[in-house]
């Protein structure tokens, strides 16, 4: 059975631990879109994994994890990450991880671009200045370097000579900026091309040899940070959302029966960008402290906030979701109540559909009882306490989608499978 994993809120809800989990009923797991801006954690035991590129089913035998065509690739940073998974006794080779030869390569001017541009704009974004937003920019102006590009010396120096004569001449003009050597620049990511060159390979056969395995597209950031269903302009800058699964991998003629949404049991944003639950002072502070909430890539504090349903239900219908995982419940388990936003109001008017823009909006919360009680050792849905079966029941049935695993902590065996 072919599945995708998408994220229903702004990220960070816990997906790297659930395509660890997943992937175990999986033959080949895939990265379909972002770039070294994502972060998903695994814990095994004492050691903490976090991944940028490389799809965390890396970490079972077996498996084969691609980087697909809508991805953009830092190499410095992917090499790194090979590194240091083999220094940690993970097995990478060209067997069971696979580059598209079309992704596009990130390279040091997309990061200085990326942040001079934050730094002179009036109306902040937020990047993690990672170079993802120029990349992508570059991929749409034709003037990319993709992989294939990349691992060909000649074709490399060709186009990276070509793109430093339009570049060095933006940096120096605009933005005062001396620009980069094209002769120090091409000889270190030529070192890192012939490093990368054996993962490279063209997906499209690959996966058609492989059509009868099964199929696990990994999504990356969050639903609303898709760069068109999104609180635009605070995105991300590519189609984060189910469908873009398919365009970005080149699998179109393997069809998914599963889309598996995942969410917080309450929410998190990195970045500026709208927020109608967001909390302040102690409160917030106690979600940041009791769930670790700081950016698995950029280290920054994330803003905390209770559940939003309006939000979910609109990300469920957008991604078309069948099954719901809940992560992190048991960061609630000391809260004497627990609000959820169940409709938004606009001044003085209650609105009846969903908003183009989050802007000026005011939840509106339904409050439930606490717990009171540790669920990280739970390991069957029936021996939930009473109070946290209600609040997910309640989940359920307002987002119109079956809650199929519930999260309760950090570890990977600390899941459980709702029957």
């Amino acid at each position: 059975m072919n599945k995708t994993l998408i994220g229903l809120q702004w990220g960070d809800e816990g997906k790297g631990k659930v395509i660890d989990y997943l992937c175990q009923d999986s033959d080949v797991i895939i990265r379909y879109q972002g770039g070294n801006n994502a972060g998903h954690t695994v814990v095994i035991g004492e050691d903490k994994f976090v991944f940028h590129l490389i799809p965390s089913g890396i970490l079972r035998k077996e498996k084969t994890c691609v980087i697909g065509n809508g991805v953009v690739i830092d190499p410095k940073i992917l090499i790194e990450e090979i590194d240091s998974l083999k220094k940690k006794g993970i097995k990478v080779s060209a067997k069971n991880l696979k580059i598209s030869a079309f992704s596009h390569i990130i390279l040091p001017y997309h990061r200085i671009m990326d942040s001079l541009r934050e730094k002179g704009r009036i109306q902040k974004i937020g990047t993690t200045k990672r170079g993802i937003g120029p990349c992508y920019v570059d991929k749409v102006s034709r003037c990319g370097i993709r992989m294939v590009d990349f691992i060909d010396e000649k074709v490399f120096s060709f186009k990276l000579k070509d793109n430093l004569r339009e570049k060095n001449n933006i940096f120096r003009k605009v933005y005062n900026f001396k620009g980069f050597s094209f002769k120090a620049l091409y000889d270190e990511y030529k070192a890192y091309a012939k490093v990368l060159k054996p993962y490279v390979c063209d997906l499209i056969d690959y996966f058609n040899d492989n059509r009868n395995k099964n199929f696990l597209f990994e999504g990356a950031q969050g639903t609303f940070l898709d760069v068109d269903f999104g609180t635009y302009p605070f995105v991300t800058s590519s189609s984060v959302i189910s469908k873009n699964a398919i365009l970005g991998s080149g699998l179109s003629f393997v069809k998914t029966k599963k889309t598996i949404g995942v969410a917080k049991a309450y929410i998190t944003r990195v970045g500026e960008g709208p927020f109608p639950t967001e909390l302040t002072g102690k409160l917030e502070n106690s979600f940041r402290q009791l769930g670790g909430e700081f950016g698995a890539t950029t280290g920054r504090p994330r803003r905390c906030g209770w559940l939003d349903l309006v939000l979910l239900k609109r990300a469920v219908l957008l991604n078309d979701v069948t099954d719901i995982v809940i992560t992190k419940l048991d960061v609630l388990d000391s809260f004497d109540s627990i609000k959820v936003c169940t409709q938004y109001r606009k001044g003085s008017k209650l609105l009846k559909s969903f908003p183009y823009s989050l802007e000026g909006i005011t939840p509106v919360y339904k409050t439930f009882k606490g717990w009171k009680s540790p669920v990280n050792n739970v390991r069957k849905f029936s021996d939930l306490p009473k109070a946290a079966k209600q609040y997910l029941s309640f989940i359920e049935k307002f987002v119109e989608a079956k809650i199929s695993f519930v999260s309760v902590g950090q570890k990977r065996e600390a899941i459980i499978k709702k029957q």
